[in-house]
């Protein structure tokens, strides 16, 4: 006996598809030309060949595409993917020409709110990714009228399990540079550094990236909010964002023991290697008993 939700899905022809018959709508599943897809615009999400994609590729050569992605007509004919950029790539990759989707009909914050909730949980999401995303879906949730800030967030972060002060330091994130938000996602810069520099005018943003790259140095939270207070007071230069991150630099304790004062304990016949790994030894025995002698 067929389930009542077998009953609601039928699979369309060819001719009902390009709209000789009749046009399908709603839950049906039909199989589309990958040909005729278009990506949706400003798709925040990575779409790359790696490894991952190679095995899903793989699987949709042997077993097809299980799960149909979600689409809607694109205006220059066609269709928008909504849902299934993955299963799309992998689909070429497999050399399939058809995959099976759900046409819909939605306007554009109905189908921002599909493209960022189908994405959303995967656990290989970059923060520079999430930021876009969650931004989009709080603008589109915005437009269908919302009943404050903290009521929009909260409701953006329901699909993720995260809290509406999470989805607010993502949502800053996505006005960092291109060259700080790299940062953020390759773990140069905390993602809490990243949203107090967002608060930084483009141009000034600029001056700490080229900065961080010249110097090596990216700041800390301290040097952040220094930043943005400067910035807020239209005081900030290029030469007082090296100042700041120079400071930093010198705070730090920075020990030099010439490696002649060193060998003066130690046989000649030592290698750098067991030398340190005395050196090491003692300063772990001095940390755990020694350390207390030195308010003696």
């Amino acid at each position: 006996m067929k389930s009542k939700s077998a009953q609601k899905i039928k699979l369309a022809s060819f001719d009902s598809l390009l709209g000789l018959q009749e046009t399908v709508t709603g839950d049906s599943i039909v199989c589309v030309p990958v040909r005729l897809f278009h990506t949706f615009k400003n798709h925040p999400f990575r779409v790359i060949d790696d490894e991952k994609m190679r095995e899903m590729a793989e699987s949709v050569k042997k077993n097809g595409v299980l799960v149909p992605g979600i689409v809607r007509s694109h205006p220059e004919g066609g269709y928008e993917m909504i849902a299934g950029h993955r299963r799309w790539r992998a689909c070429e990759l497999a050399e399939r020409e058809e995959m099976p989707v759900i046409i819909r009909e939605l306007d554009d914050d109905e189908a921002t709110i599909i493209m960022t909730d189908s994405n959303i949980q995967r656990e290989d999401i970059l923060p520079s990714e999430k930021a876009k995303a969650y931004k989009m879906k709080y603008e589109a949730i915005k437009h269908q009228g919302s009943r404050g800030e903290k009521h929009t967030a909260d409701e953006v972060g329901e699909a993720a399990g995260e809290s509406g002060r999470t989805v607010q330091r993502y949502i800053r994130l996505a006005d960092l540079i291109p060259k700080l938000l790299d940062a953020v996602d390759n773990n140069k810069l905390p993602m809490v550094i990243g949203e107090r520099l967002s608060y930084l005018k483009p141009d000034e943003q600029e001056w700490v990236a080229e900065a961080a790259e010249n110097s090596g140095l990216f700041p800390g939270k301290v040097q952040a909010e220094q930043l943005k207070h400067f910035s807020e007071k239209g005081e900030l230069t290029l030469e007082q964002v090296y100042s700041i991150l120079v400071k930093k630099e010198s705070s730090k304790v920075n020990i030099s023991i010439p490696d002649k004062r060193i060998r003066e304990y130690f046989p000649d016949t030592y290698t750098k290697e067991q030398v340190e790994k005395v050196i090491y030894a003692l300063l772990e025995e001095w940390r755990q008993n020694g350390s207390r002698g030195t308010n003696e």
